[in-house]
């Protein structure tokens, strides 16, 4: 019997808005073609995508991450600012192109006020140095008389910025970035930069590029951030991509426990040093690269370069779960950014006429808009299955949050079985529903459908309102589904 079972005094813990963060990088066609496209017949006054910019305000996403990635690790923060007829171009080496600096700091932080999101930027920690670094804060946040606070006043901004975050570094556990660093190497260049960085401004919030080769000493890497720069540390970041190279929508579908088992583990290392040093202040976690990524990574150059990835059904399933695993882990992961959001490896895809929404747009879409601000700890159970090295599995896979100002219960369903529609009983424990609820479901024809330039809607969103009886819920999960049900409670 499939039932799902809710407690509204069980609680996870309260969930930060920035799980639904994105990332923009100097890549392929996101930035130009993408986000910012002068000259086109799209574009508003400052050169970007009038339609990106409606698409991106759908999805309600409150910071986005700049500007990069392995682009950050050679990049020039200075080159990207200033009249843009001066700005140099440069060889990049990350994505091996030229990078022209015609967007760059100032661009970025009026397109992140156009969506209402928290510019995040990550400074370069890979070929790049502490002063730069301290300089690029002061740039964009200094208030007084002094020359970098005096150089944005001069390029039209006499208001700071007031950039809030700040990542020191990406990705430098790995040996394809600029700059790598071993895990005593970086443990002190994050203390160094931190120091100065915070002096020039004490309120920004600092991230650390902890983990993003699992197969490396992310262990030892970690422990020694913990132990020599804590103080200094507000967030650590953690990155992943998944996919489905072997195709095989089963092991695809335990896609969930390599989320869970990664999350986890950090938690369980940033527990462990705590008590260890007697760290006081919280540390949070910022999966701050994720997304499903497998299929361009081809051998040429322009594959490797592009990371065109077309989504389909299967993937939007993907990308749900792993909204369902931040929200069960709401006491620790308080920022997420999906990489990336416009064509490069994106939900949202273009070209000089328009654009179309991936699959895994709507996912994304419903839960931002639905995720109340308490998760709830839901039990549920159902039918099972096997795949990859997993078996016995729930084939649906469950959150649950609560928006205590407006009463209102969203529960978040896959499901995760190819064939069956799977009829489940949801009850209250505690509370009452007070229906009618609204049922929101992502659905395709088949588990490889795809939205295109010429059938956008393939997989979509449909809207259906459930009657409820006597407090109890029956509701039929259709194969291979995402579903939100949403609810006044009482």
């Amino acid at each position: 019997m499939n039932t799902i079972k809710i407690d509204l005094n069980r609680r996870f813990g309260v969930i930060h808005r920035d799980l639904f963060g994105g990332f923009a990088e100097h890549l392929g066609r996101c930035i130009y073609g993408g986000i910012y496209d002068r000259g086109s017949p799209l574009a508003d006054e400052d050169g970007l995508r009038t339609d990106v910019l409606a698409a991106l305000r759908r999805l309600k996403m409150p910071v986005m991450r700049y500007p990069g990635g392995n682009f950050v690790s050679g990049y020039r923060w200075m080159d990207g600012v200033g009249p843009v007829e001066t700005r140099p171009a440069r060889p990049e080496l990350a994505w091996e192109t030229t990078e022209p600096n015609h967007f760059g700091t100032n661009e970025f932080v009026n397109f992140c006020r156009k969506i209402n999101a928290e510019p995040y930027f990550v400074v370069n920690c890979g070929d790049g140095d502490m002063r730069e670094a301290r300089d690029w804060v002061e740039y964009c946040n200094g208030a007084q008389n002094t020359a970098f606070a005096n150089l944005r006043r001069q390029h039209g901004f006499d208001a700071p910025h007031k950039v809030k975050y700040w990542g020191i570094g990406n990705e430098v556990d790995g040996e394809w970035q600029i700059g790598y660093k071993t895990p005593q190497e970086y443990a002190r260049a994050y203390k160094e930069f931190a120091k100065v960085m915070r002096w020039v401004d004490p309120s920004i919030k600092l991230l650390a590029a902890a983990i993003s080769n699992w197969e490396a000493e992310f262990v030892e890497r970690t422990k020694l951030l913990l132990d020599q720069a804590s103080e200094f540390i507000d967030y650590l970041a953690i990155h992943w991509y998944v996919g489905n190279p072997d195709n095989d929508f089963a092991k695809y579908m335990t896609v969930s426990e390599f989320c869970e088992e990664r999350i986890s583990v950090t938690e369980g290392m940033i527990r462990a040093m705590k008590l260890q040093r007697g760290i006081q202040q919280p540390i949070a976690i910022a999966v701050d690269e994720w997304n499903v990524w497998y299929r361009a990574r081809g051998a040429t150059l322009e594959e490797r370069n592009n990371l065109e990835e077309i989504y389909n059904l299967e993937d939007a399933l993907v990308v749900a779960m792993h909204f369902n695993a931040f929200i069960r882990h709401a006491r620790t992961v308080k920022m997420a950014n999906i990489a990336q959001i416009v064509n490069v490896i994106a939900p949202i895809f273009t070209n000089p006429d328009g654009l179309f929404l991936q699959t895994i747009f709507h996912p994304f879409e419903i839960y931002s808009r639905t995720c109340g601000q308490i998760a709830l700890d839901p039990f549920w159970e159902s039918e099972t299955f096997s795949g990859g090295d997993y078996s016995g599995l729930r084939a649906l896979d469950v959150a649950a949050t609560l928006d205590e100002e407006k009463k209102q219960l969203s529960v978040f369903v896959v499901n995760r079985s190819e064939k069956d529609a799977l009829e489940t009983t949801i009850t209250l424990d505690s509370g009452q529903l007070a229906g009618p609820v609204q049922a929101y479901v992502i659905n395709g024809p088949d588990i490889k459908a795809v939205n295109s330039f010429e059938h956008p809607d393939t997989v979509n969103v449909r809207k259906t309102e459930v009657r409820v009886e006597r407090n109890a819920l029956v509701y039929p999960f259709e194969p291979h589904s995402v579903t939100v049900l949403v609810s006044a409670v009482r």
